[in-house]
């Protein structure tokens, strides 16, 4: 697979997002089937993974590390902070946390739980209104003096965040949703992330599964499914948001594609710093995820897609109201 660069950092152009290994999607796969299909991931060429303290908490930081430990020197692994999580407890709340003590703390707890010596890519996961930018920014770039991370991320951060972190600490990395369906990123932070030499890394790639073809309004979504409680997944959304999934399908098929390689194609065609973490917990699809890098998406291709894409406006919000709150500050 080619690469491209989150700052310092030389990735896949298609990276992994460990939040499909939580529980967030209903029960979480056992860990041998999981450690297969991550490792499974290198031998196709991903080098890039993306994981975070919250989800479990702590439980993803330790199935990656465990699952990446005889491979860590082929790949990066990014995983973030931010949250007011108890250190030893693992209580929280879903407050925000970016005081630098805390920081500090998560460092330390996720080097250990990932089984690394250095933190390659770590993240403020939702920015902190409670905590200066120039605090968190310093804290991570006197933690990369000390050889414990290598580069500083940001999430769902709006641009005049990114640019206050971004004068203290070079930022490597903004992580945002952005798909076909979501595309909040556009008029500002991909503009700026171009300006200041930043990578882009969009999560849920695939509208969490949405823009795959596999899902329709009648698809049932189990309560422990995160999807249950968004206003996208609802019956009446779902039906309406299927008119983007016919565009996708339309596309694929006169590629000889599927619709989720097309979603992807189309991240990767829109700027040459952005590196999508599709997840999944299926070997083939992975398999089918990766294969995205190699469709051809032309001039043509894209007008199209951008033309008909504008007359299907999403329908529901991406996120809950609470959650949603958290972002662009």
């Amino acid at each position: 697979m080619k690469t491209r660069r989150l700052g310092p950092l030389e990735v896949s152009e298609i990276g992994f997002g460990a939040m499909s290994f939580a529980a967030s999607y209903g029960a979480a796969p056992a860990e041998a089937e999981a450690i297969a299909v991550i490792r499974g991931a290198v031998d196709l060429g991903v080098t890039h993974f993306d994981t975070a303290e919250i989800y479990g908490p702590w439980t993803n930081e330790v199935l990656w590390g465990r699952a990446l430990a005889p491979l860590r020197d082929q790949v990066t692994i990014a995983t973030k902070f931010g949250w007011n999580i108890d250190q030893v407890t693992g209580a929280h709340d879903w407050s925000l946390n970016s005081r630098p003590a805390q920081i500090r703390k998560v460092a330390e707890n996720s080097l250990k739980r990932l089984g690394v010596e250095v933190i390659d890519l770590f993240y403020q996961h939702r920015v902190d209104p409670a905590v200066p930018m120039e605090e968190v920014a310093g804290t991570v770039r006197d933690l990369i003096a000390e050889g414990k991370v290598r580069a500083f991320g940001l999430s769902e951060a709006s641009a005049a965040s990114i640019r206050r972190a971004h004068a203290v600490q070079p930022v490597a990395a903004v992580q945002s949703e952005y798909s076909l369906w979501t595309r909040e990123p556009e008029p500002e932070i991909l503009p700026l992330c171009a300006e200041l030499g930043i990578g882009f890394v969009p999560w849920s790639p695939l509208g969490a599964g949405f823009l795959t073809g596999t899902i329709d309004a009648t698809t049932p979504i189990g309560r422990a499914d995160f999807r249950a409680h968004s206003p996208r997944f609802t019956p009446e959304a779902r039906a309406a948001n299927m008119a983007l999934v016919d565009l996708l399908a339309r596309i694929a098929t006169a590629k000889g594609a599927t619709p989720a390689q097309i979603a992807l194609a189309w991240l990767l065609a829109q700027r040459p710093f952005i590196v999508p973490i599709p997840g999944t917990r299926r070997l083939d699809r992975l398999a089918e995820n990766v294969a995205a890098a190699r469709v051809a998406l032309d001039a043509v291709d894209l007008a199209e897609i951008a033309r008909e894409a504008a007359q299907i406006p999403a329908q529901g919000a991406r996120l809950p109201e609470a959650i949603l709150a958290l972002s662009y500050r």
